[in-house]
């Protein structure tokens, strides 16, 4: 699957750990998510995004949390002067879902505009 067929998706309600993913089916996933990394432990996906100052900054947390609200799925955000790191994980199911890659790629096709 590519970002764009993943972008064209919407999250659905998960819960429990029959709805996370396999490792080798969020690492199939992650390749189609170009500079998106898996967490040391499995169970998130993160990126770092760089801005020329807060402003931008502040307008790509501004998109990022309408989409999210949109989806209802929620990143964990860090930002700073200048910087902003995502990072998607299902609470519900212990790990990543779908719902994680639906969103950063739609964070991906937010960017790309």
């Amino acid at each position: 699957m590519n970002a764009t067929a993943l972008s064209n998706q919407h999250c659905q309600p998960r819960k429990g750990k029959q709805q996370a993913l396999a490792a080798e089916e969020a690492a199939k996933l992650l390749r189609a998510l170009p500079g998106w990394q898996l967490r040391e432990d499995g169970n998130a996906i993160v990126k770092d995004f760089k801005f020329e100052d807060f402003h931008r900054t502040l307008g790509f947390i501004n998109a990022v949390g309408f989409m999210a609200n949109h989806e209802d799925h929620h990143p964990d955000i860090e930002a700073g002067y200048g910087h902003c790191q995502l990072l998607w994980s299902t609470h519900d199911v212990g790990g990543l879902s779908m719902n994680d890659f639906i969103c950063a790629a739609r964070v991906e096709a937010l960017l790309a505009r």
